[in-house]
C-alpha cells in the first residue's frame, strides 16, 4: 500500500482539491491491484482477507498524505451485500465488483429531514409486480457519480404501520447505470472538504424484485453489520491522518530554527505533538478491538462507536498540533496540512457525529435512561 500510494504525491492531491475533481487515476490503481476487493471472498475473485486487513488499506491510504473517502466505501459496503445477499446476487456483481469491472461505493440512507435518525426516513419502495416503485430523496449520498451500483435503504411498510420502529425498512441495490435519469436525479452538494457528495431524488424508480437484499421488512439490521463496520474503517483512517500529522509537526519540530534552536526543543513544542501521538496509538488498539469482535462474529457496536470516537477526537488533535507547529506555514496549500485539517474535520461530524455515540454508549453500555 505504501508503494502504490507513493506515486501519488501531495501535489497530485492538491491539484485535485483546486480542481474539485475525483481522484480517478487513484482509485482505479487501487482497484487494478486488488486493494479495494480485500473483503470480497476469492471464490468471487477477491483477497478474502478480513476487517483488520481491509482497515489497514485505509489507514495506509490517509497515512500517505491521500484521502480514502474517495473509495472507502467499497469496503464497508460490501458486508451487507457478503452477509446478506443471495447466492444469485453474489454471482451476479461480486466476481465484477473485484475485477474493477462495477463500483460499489455509494451507500443511500441519510434523508434531509431525518438525518441520523434512521428508522423515521421517508422514502417508500412499493411493491408493483415483478418490482419496486421508490420515491423519495436522499442526502450525503457520497460517491454517486463514481459508482455503477448503490445501496438504497427504504421503507417497505409505513411507520405507522409497523410495531417496532426499526421493522418495515428494506435495503436494495440500484443499478445506477440504468437508472441516471429514469427515476434517480442527483444534485452535487459543494463542501468544505474536496469530497463528491449528493443530494439523490427518487421519482418511480423502478428497481426489479431480484435487487431486494434478504428479506423485505429487515433492511435495518442489515445495515447496521455495514455500520459497525463503516465505524472501524473510519476509526483507522483517522489513525492514519493522525500519524500524518504527527510526522509532518514532529519534522517541522526538528528542522525549524527561531531564536538559533530546533523549536522542538522547547517542551511547549514537544509536548502538544507527544500527547497527540499518545491519543492516536490509544485509539489504535480500540480499532482492533473492534476488528477482531467484528470478525468473530461478535456483537462488536460499542466498540466500533468508541474506536470511531477516539480515532477521530486524536486525529483532529493532531491535525491541530501540526498547524500550530507549523505556524503561518501550515495554512500555505503547499504543505498539505490545511486539505488535510479540513479532510480529518470531518470525521467529528459523519459517518455518525460524536454526540450520538456517546448517547449510545450512556444508553447501551452504562444503562442509563434512552436519551432520544
Amino acid at each position: 500500500m505504501r508503494d502504490l500510494c507513493a506515486r501519488f504525491p501531495g501535489e497530485y492531491w492538491r491539484k485535485l482539491d483546486e480542481a474539485r475533481a475525483y481522484p480517478e487515476e487513484f482509485v482505479r490503481a487501487l482497484t487494478d491491484a486488488g486493494w479495494l476487493s480485500a473483503l470480497i471472498p476469492e471464490e468471487y475473485g477477491g483477497a478474502g482477507l478480513g476487517i483488520t486487513e481491509a482497515s489497514i488499506v485505509l489507514e495506509e491510504v490517509n497515512h500517505s498524505g491521500a484521502n480514502s473517502g474517495a473509495c472507502h466505501a467499497q469496503m464497508y459496503i460490501m458486508g451487507t451485500l457478503l452477509r446478506h445477499g443471495s447466492d444469485a446476487q453474489k454471482r451476479k456483481y461480486l466476481p465484477d465488483i473485484a475485477a474493477g469491472r462495477l463500483r460499489l461505493q455509494s451507500f443511500a440512507v441519510t434523508e434531509p429531514t431525518t438525518g441520523s435518525d434512521t428508522t423515521r426516513l421517508k422514502t417508500m419502495a412499493i411493491r408493483k409486480g415483478d418490482r419496486y416503485v421508490v420515491n423519495g430523496q436522499k442526502v450525503w449520498t457520497s460517491r454517486v457519480q463514481h459508482s455503477d451500483l448503490m445501496l438504497l435503504l427504504a421503507r417497505t411498510t409505513p411507520f405507522e404501520q409497523v410495531q417496532k420502529k426499526s421493522e418495515g425498512l428494506s435495503v436494495f441495490l440500484v443499478d445506477m447505470r440504468s437508472s441516471a435519469g429514469k427515476g434517480v436525479t442527483v444534485r452535487p452538494i459543494r463542501n468544505m472538504p474536496n469530497h463528491e457528495t449528493n443530494e439523490v431524488f427518487l421519482d418511480n424508480l423502478e428497481v426489479p424484485a431480484e435487487n431486494l437484499i434478504g428479506e423485505e421488512g429487515k433492511g435495518f439490521r442489515y445495515i447496521l453489520d455495514g455500520m459497525n463496520a463503516e465505524r472501524i474503517l473510519i476509526a483507522a483512517e483517522c489513525v492514519g491522518d493522525g500519524h500524518w500529522f504527527i510526522e509532518r509537526a514532529s519534522r517541522y519540530a526538528s528542522e525549524r530554527v527561531v531564536f538559533e534552536r530546533p523549536i522542538g526543543q522547547n517542551q511547549g513544542i514537544q509536548f502538544p505533538i507527544a500527547r497527540a501521538h499518545v491519543s492516536v496509538e490509544a485509539a489504535d488498539l480500540m480499532r482492533y478491538k473492534a476488528a477482531a469482535l467484528f470478525e468473530a462474529g461478535k456483537p462488536c457496536g460499542a466498540e466500533a462507536n468508541m474506536a470511531k470516537m477516539l480515532a477521530a477526537d486524536a486525529s483532529w488533535e493532531a491535525a491541530n498540533v501540526c498547524l500550530q507547529t507549523h505556524g503561518g506555514f501550515g495554512f500555505a496549500a503547499e504543505y498539505d496540512i490545511e486539505r488535510k485539517f479540513r479532510e480529518t474535520r470531518l470525521y467529528q461530524v459523519a459517518p455518525i457525529s460524536t454526540n450520538l455515540i456517546l448517547a449510545y454508549i450512556a444508553e447501551h453500555v452504562l444503562g442509563l435512561p434512552r436519551s432520544y
